[in-house]
Formats: C-alpha cells, structure tokens, sequence
C-alpha cells in the first residue's frame, strides 16, 4: 500500500503542475487539454516518472471530472432550447455524424480492431469540443455573427447523438448483444423523454429543489444530486455522463446561472485530472507507430468539419466568411473524445493501439483546433468583402 504523506506529495505536484500548463496554455492561446494530456503521458506508464500513488485517486476523480463535464454542459440548455436546436439542425447534423464518424469507423477498420473499434474510434472523430469551439468563439468575438447559432445548433445535435451514443458503447464495451445494445438506447431515450417532459413542465420545481442562497448548501446539493443520478443511470447501463447531462437540462433559469458559477472551478479541477487520469494509462512509446495514422485522420477531419460548418452556414444564406469561421470552429476534438477513448480504455475491450492513436489523435485536434480559428481570422482580413461588416459573415 502507496503511504498517504506520498500521495498527497504527489497530488500536490500533479495539481500544481497542472496550474503552471494552464497558465503556458493562456499564454500562447489555446487549449490546455493538450498539455494536460502530455502531463499525464510524462507520469504514467512508460514515462519519466512514474507516480504510484497517483492511480486510484485519478481514476475516481477522473469520473467526478466527467460527471461535471457532461452536468455542467446540461446547464447551458433548456429542453425548450434543445428541441428549436435539433428541428433547426438536424440536416446538417445528419450530415456531421456521416462526415466524421467514418473516417475514424473505416480506420478502424482497416486496423483490424473490428466492430467495437469502430464504433469507438467513430465516436472519437465525430464529436467536437464544445467547450474549446466556445473558447474559438470568444476569441475571435464571434458572438454576434450570423454564424455562430448555426454552430451552437450542431453542437447541440452532437451532444444529443452522444446522449444516444454513450450507452449503446457502455452496452458494447461490457459485452452485450445486439439486442441488450438496443436495450440501452431504449432506456436511455426513455429516460431522455422523461427528463425533457419534466423539464419543460416542471422545471421551475426542480430548480426549486436544489436552489439555496446559502453557497455551501446550494453546492453540495447540485454536486451531490449529480453524482447520484449519475451512478444510478451507469446502473441502469445508460452511462454516468448521460445522467449528470439530463439532470443538467432539468435545472434551469438563475439556479442553472449559479450552479454554473459555483461549479466551475470544481469543474475544472476534476477534468484536469481526468485528462491526467487519462494519460497515466497511455505508454507514450506506443504512440510514435500510430502517429501517422493518427495525422492522416486529423487531416481527413479537420477537412469534414469545414464541410460540415461551410455546408450548414451556406444553408441559411451565410457568406463566405461566416462558412470558413464556422467550419474552423468545429476542428477542434477534445473532452467528448477523451471520454470515449476512456470508456474504452478502462473495458480493456479494445487493442491497447486504439487508444494511443486516439491520444495522438486529440493532442493534434485539440492543438489545431484553436490555430484553424486564428489562421481563418487572418486570411479573412485580406477579403477586401469582409472589411465593411464583421457581423454579416
């Protein structure tokens, strides 16, 4: 057994260390996610330190990190929000889940990892960081552009396939038949189904059930409710993160404002160490044999992605420069792919390649993502139509 005063020694480097990537990430302006996933490559298996008490912790709070993650994107919607999202996109998400779920499917499967490998490895290529398109947004003050609710509407149909997605995977990974998949999913959008009827027609209440003014009340109820729902649907086999997403939905109006505010610092703790958790469980030597299949796939779908978000923009009449932000918005991959990957990992159902390619491929994703954004920013400044009127693209 690893002696607590070592683990807390080694918790206190890992988090303070984790400050200083946040911090170099803000400085040169993208996304710490990369670093914290070199972080957790440079201390794990086969690599220059190996930290030993560091294993069972991160796995538990690699968890929490996902509940906050998928609880906290919950809160930036409303069922009433959803719904106008998914009638607004669901042609142009049609075509995003084709677009970039087969390459990562056909790799899959030219790699030999069969069925399961697919269905992960499409998984980690069609969905976009949310959290790092919204960064791309601010950055590039594209708030108010015509394009940008067009993007916000795909993301909300990757995060609704993914509420679909995750425990058809969960059923896959643990073993279960076609038909057990299929049961899943059919639990899982009953229960969707039911969160959303709440939501839209007592969401007031539910709100009302975790709201306090006091802060530390209002805290432990939210996160204590969203661990709970979040273990009782992984019991259910409809995925943890699912759980934490739909509860997310259900809170709404300034209760979902505070919890978002007193849950994000909380949020980003526990997702740095999920990345690190992530990474402790990847040999850094196994990524160098896959990392040109790993680059091929970055460039097949940063190129889908811009077809996806030029496509989608073209459709309601969106001119050239709002078509090229809104196709470079959505390269980047990051927390959704990671947890797919994750999910994999730790089923021990898939070749241990498969997820050091994934790895490479989101430290790539996740680096060029932000870059594409500047990069289209630039170019965009020597259209002499785009000079006049920013918000017109």
């Amino acid at each position: 057994m690893v002696p607590v005063p070592l683990i807390l020694v080694e918790l206190g480097g890992v988090v303070f260390c984790l400050g200083l990537l946040a911090r170099l990430a803000n400085r040169v302006g993208m996304s710490p996610i990369p670093l914290y996933l070199l972080g957790g490559l440079a201390f794990g298996v086969g690599g220059i330190v190996k930290l030993e008490g560091m294993h069972e912790f991160a796995h538990l709070s690699g968890e929490i990190g996902v509940i906050l993650l998928l609880l906290m994107l919950g809160l930036e919607y409303t069922a009433a929000e959803l719904f106008r999202g998914l009638r607004q996109s669901w042609q142009a998400g049609v075509l995003d889940l084709v677009l970039n779920f087969l390459p990562g499917a056909t790799m899959a499967f030219f790699l030999g990892w069969g069925t399961v490998g697919a269905l992960v490895l499409g998984g980690v290529t069609y969905i976009s960081s949310s959290g790092i398109a919204a960064k791309i947004i601010a950055d590039m003050g594209a708030f108010g552009n015509r394009e940008t609710p067009v993007v916000l509407s795909l993301l909300v149909f990757e995060d609704m396939a993914m509420a679909v997605y995750l425990p058809l995977l969960t059923a896959t990974l643990a073993g279960a038949s076609f038909l057990g998949g299929l049961t899943a999913v059919g639990v899982a959008l009953a229960v969707m189904t039911l969160v959303f009827v709440v939501a839209l027609r007592h969401g007031r209440h539910v709100s009302l059930a975790v709201h306090s003014e006091n802060s530390e009340v209002f805290l432990l109820t939210v996160l204590g409710a969203a661990v709970l729902v979040a273990g009782l649907a992984s019991a259910l086999q409809i995925s943890a993160a699912v759980g934490a997403f739909m509860l997310g939905i259900a809170i709404s109006g300034a209760t979902a404002r505070n919890a978002t505010r007193i849950l994000e610092p909380l949020r980003d703790l526990f997702a740095a160490i999920f990345f690190v958790a992530f990474g402790l469980n990847i040999d850094p030597s196994s990524i160098p044999p896959v990392l040109g299949w790993a680059v091929l796939l970055s460039i097949v779908t940063a190129a889908s992605k811009m077809v996806t978000g030029f496509w989608a923009t073209k459709r309601m009449g969106i001119a050239l420069p709002g078509r090229l932000r809104a196709g470079a918005t959505l390269i980047a991959r990051g927390e959704f792919s990671v947890v797919i990957a994750g999910l994999a990992v730790s089923s021990g159902a898939v070749p241990d390649k498969l997820a050091a390619l994934a790895t490479a491929y989101v430290l790539i994703m996740a680096a060029v993502g932000p870059l594409a954004g500047r990069s289209i920013e630039f170019f965009l400044r020597f259209v002499p139509e785009n000079k006049s009127v920013r918000t017109e693209g």
